[in-house]
């Protein structure tokens, strides 16, 4: 392996940290090496806080070592102020010669900005080392800036059968059917520390009255989304406790209550691009659908999602409310104690 792209494997890794903290900003990860050492690292921790870049050159002891260095980043740096100052600038203020970046940033206020910029100072810019890698590390963020929309990854439990539910009367109402084990569950709940938010529709809402919230592990709670045409759930659900935030999409209002926000969306035309729309211009950028069947499915039929996580559990039901259809490329399988996690990538139109 050449050292660019050992150097750039640290980077990700680095950038990895932020996992969950960051949006709607990117992970990005950066070292600065100075004759096959490294000198300086760094990753952007929260959002709002000083980007990978800022950390990495803040972290060298020697400034004057700067001006005969390698800086590696995994996303092309910013050339624009938001709530940090460019951190292009600030690559040229220090006088690094040599800049190696994993991928450009598709976001418009970047766009290859900040790499004219450098080039313009006289700085030696070369981009594209592990680009398939850095792209995937944000894939995210790729997909909300280029798709104007938030990434979407389907998740549901399934028996060995094919089964995602058994037949409910309303004795059953109030708690999830378990399908999977402790170390799916601790899975499942790692991923909505990650993402964004997370959607359900206003069956599973009733059945299972889930809080949608972190609690097998640390992290913070995703944003939770409900879809309730006639606003019908009752006020005494989990998803109304006001213990995070929430969205409930709808026909008859638009209002903020505490930590719930109404949206009022046309049901009489198609629902999911006007969610993904709403959801866009609150700066979400994923989203994990978790069901039921009828809300996973029309995700799958109008072709609405990147990524699709299917547990299946060592649980036979032989009847009941069967798993949705989905084809997609296989990425990889897990085993999980006694269960299986198999991932799937939609594929390109």
């Amino acid at each position: 392996m050449d050292a660019d792209k050992k150097y750039m494997i640290r980077c990700i890794e680095l950038a990895k940290k932020g996992a969950g903290y960051v949006s709607p900003n990117p992970m990005v990860g950066c070292i600065i090496v100075h004759k096959g050492k490294i000198i300086g690292k760094g990753y952007h921790k929260k959002y709002g806080d000083a980007h990978a870049e800022v950390n990495a050159i803040n972290s060298v002891k020697n400034k004057d070592l700067l001006k005969d260095s390698t800086l590696y980043v995994t996303l092309e740096p910013c050339a624009h102020f938001g709530k940090t100052p460019p951190c292009s600038d600030l690559i040229v203020t220090g006088k690094v010669p040599d800049v190696v970046i994993g991928t450009k940033d598709s976001f418009a206020e970047v766009a290859g900005k900040g790499i004219e910029k450098m080039k313009k100072a006289g700085i030696c810019v070369r981009v594209g080392i592990l680009e398939n890698e850095c792209r995937e590390l944000n894939k995210r963020f790729f997909t909300y800036h280029e798709k104007k929309r938030p990434y979407i990854i389907l998740k549901w439990a399934q028996t060995k059968d094919g089964f995602i539910d058994v037949e409910r009367d309303e004795a059953r109402f109030g708690k999830p059917t378990w399908i999977t084990g402790e170390s799916a569950l601790e899975r499942v709940h790692k991923m909505r520390g990650i993402e964004d938010a997370i959607l359900v529709g206003a069956n599973t809402a009733f059945k299972d009255n889930p809080s949608l919230k972190v609690y097998r592990c640390k992290g913070r709670n995703p944003i939770r989304i409900i879809i309730d045409n006639k606003l019908r759930l009752p006020e005494n659900l989990k998803l109304f406790d006001n213990s995070a935030r929430t969205i409930v999409f709808n026909s008859v209002k638009s209002e903020i209550i505490k930590s719930t926000e109404y949206i009022r969306i046309d049901f009489s035309k198609e629902v999911i691009p006007q969610i993904l729309e709403e959801l866009y211009k609150l700066e979400i950028q994923s989203v994990i659908i978790e069901g039921g069947k009828q809300t996973l499915q029309s995700y799958i039929d109008s072709n609405y999602w990147d990524e699709a996580q299917i547990f299946t559990g060592n649980k036979l039901f032989k009847k009941g409310i069967s798993a949705p259809v989905i084809k997609g490329r296989f990425i990889k399988e897990e085993t999980l104690d006694s269960d299986i996690l198999k991932i799937l990538q939609n594929q390109p139109n």
